[in-house]
């Protein structure tokens, strides 16, 4: 089958806002801010805000944004594996199998690190005046007891070994394994597309771009 260099655009203005500010989001967190600081947390709320924006469009967006376009399906998966391997390329409408497996299963894995994240760390905090820029990125402060923040060191409400500590601990292990997790399904996305694009000739990465095709 001949291969088309130029294909039609896919993807529309929304999928590629929300695709990029989760990206922007998880590089920010991970080499920027500090692990529990403000920053973390409130990047924490904007993922949470974006993942549910590209959940909702995935029901009421353009088609080849909704989730029955791309349905999650082993089998299907499997058998564009068999076509990879066989050299034939197929026409997809929007994510090729393997690629709407991947999609459903890093929105799973942000949905992991958003509940549990949440969960540590309660309604979006309220920030004393006294917390300082460098406090607010670092993660140097602390959420306090009357929704601001405190400095490291300072007493724990339950003290440790408490029911809340084990509960907190559990938290953090799950939201921990859930990042890690993320970081090798987005280096699986990447070589993923770098993949498809050399395979079939298509600007794959562009299309996400913005004015790409």
């Amino acid at each position: 089958m001949t291969q088309d260099q130029t294909p039609a655009k896919r993807w529309d203005p929304l999928v590629k806002i929300t695709h990029w500010g989760v990206a922007a989001v998880v590089v920010c967190n991970a080499l920027i801010v500090g692990e529990g600081s403000i920053a973390h947390i409130w990047a924490g709320y904007t993922l949470a805000g974006l993942l549910a924006l590209r959940l909702l469009w995935g029901v009421i967006g353009t088609r080849p944004a909704r989730f029955t376009s791309f349905p999650p399906s082993p089998s299907r998966a499997l058998a564009h594996i068999r076509a990879i391997r066989e050299g034939r390329h197929e026409e997809h409408g929007s994510h090729n199998p393997l690629g709407a497996l991947m999609a459903y299963a890093i929105w799973a894995c942000l949905g992991v690190i958003v509940a549990s994240g949440i969960a540590m760390a309660g309604a979006p905090p309220a920030i004393y005046a006294s917390t300082t820029p460098a406090q607010i990125i670092s993660g140097e402060a602390e959420e306090g007891e009357h929704g601001g923040y405190r400095e490291h060191g300072e007493d724990d409400e339950y003290g440790e070994g408490g029911e809340e500590d084990e509960g907190e601990e559990v938290l953090e292990e799950v939201h921990e394994i859930a990042v890690n997790l993320l970081y090798l399904l987005i280096l699986l996305h990447i070589g993923g597309v770098a993949f498809e694009t050399a395979r079939s000739g298509k600007r794959t990465i562009t299309a996400m771009l913005p004015g790409g095709k």
